[in-house]
């Protein structure tokens, strides 16, 4: 009897204990109910609607599905900015993904026993740091037409005969995009896939090593296939950033999207129309239609995955 009352008080305690997990949690649901989900919702309640100008979401008109087919049908510039986005975000994560592979395979490979990791680490690391204004005014100054570092540098050593306006050529202005963003999230990027290596079994290496297998071929056939998750993760995390992507293009085109609109990303074209023109039904449309690409994208990569890891466990199991 006496230690079924010493178990009932000490659970009796812990449980007393336990809501204080509760009430640390509230901060974070308030923050989130405020900053996030309500705006979420009313976001979507707007783009049913008229809203613009100084209205109120009380004296705008309910257009039904009206704005999202005017944004789809009759709103080239819309299509023109998905493209973009579209485009950045790829020629950008290709070789950001690559280039940290490469890293994080050299930094843990035990082998090569690269000394000053952490150093190195720290200093591709460091760009993520910078904000993107500093960076784009940098390399404003880098790139200025015709008296830049990068023009003075180029007619000096003979490559172009006359000075080049990086910023009103459109590849020059997207290179010059996509190399910042690659720039700048490598390698973090790289951290994260260093993170996900160490964590698998160093006794799959040790294994496969005494067998035989070269560095190449341990890093195709057990690294990249354990590495499965970590790199849908990253896929799906630099997906929803690249399609959000607006600081970088709107200073460096100074909010124009030159040019030819050839830097006009989804969310500059939100921007514009919720502050500069006021269309709030419009801009609350084009949020949501953001927002359903994000959500097919992340949920079919998922399953893609889901399917392909419960596909090779049922072959395994039949070996």
């Amino acid at each position: 009897m006496e230690n079924t009352k010493k178990k009932s008080s000490k659970k009796k305690l812990f449980e007393r204990y336990n809501r204080f997990g509760y009430y640390f949690l509230i901060p974070f649901f308030v923050g989130f109910i405020v900053f996030q989900l309500y705006p979420i919702i009313y976001s979507i309640a707007i783009s049913f609607t008229s809203m613009n100008g100084f209205q109120t979401f009380s004296e705008a008109t309910n257009v039904g599905l009206g704005n999202f087919s005017t944004l789809l049908k009759n709103t080239p510039l819309f299509i023109t900015s998905i493209q973009n986005t579209l485009l950045l975000w790829g020629m950008n994560f290709v070789p950001q993904i690559l280039m940290a592979l490469i890293l994080a395979a050299w930094w843990t490979n035990r082998k090569l026993n690269l000394k000053g990791n952490s150093f190195w680490k720290t200093v591709f690391y460091l760009p993520n740091m910078i904000m993107a204004a500093s960076i784009a005014a940098l390399f404003l100054g880098i790139f200025g037409y015709p008296n830049g570092p990068a023009n003075l540098l180029l007619t000096n050593l003979h490559i172009i005969s006359h000075p080049f306006n990086f910023f009103q050529s459109i590849w020059g202005t997207r290179s010059i995009i996509i190399f910042l963003q690659f720039w700048m999230w490598y390698g973090s990027t790289a951290i994260v896939l260093v993170a996900g290596i160490s964590s698998i079994d160093d006794a799959l290496f040790e294994a496969a090593r005494i067998d035989g297998a070269s560095d190449g071929q341990i890093f195709r056939k057990i690294t990249l296939p354990l590495l499965r998750p970590i790199v849908m993760y990253t896929f799906v995390t630099s997906f929803v950033g690249g399609l959000q992507v607006f600081d970088i293009p709107y200073l460096l085109s100074s909010g124009s999207g030159g040019p030819q609109n050839s830097t006009y990303t989804l969310a500059m074209f939100i921007y514009n129309q919720a502050f500069q023109y006021r269309n709030y039904g419009i801009a609350a449309a084009a949020s949501v239609i953001l927002l359903i690409i994000v959500a097919i994208v992340s949920i079919a990569l998922f399953r893609f995955f889901r399917e392909r890891t419960s596909n090779k466990d049922l072959v395994g199991g039949k070996d």
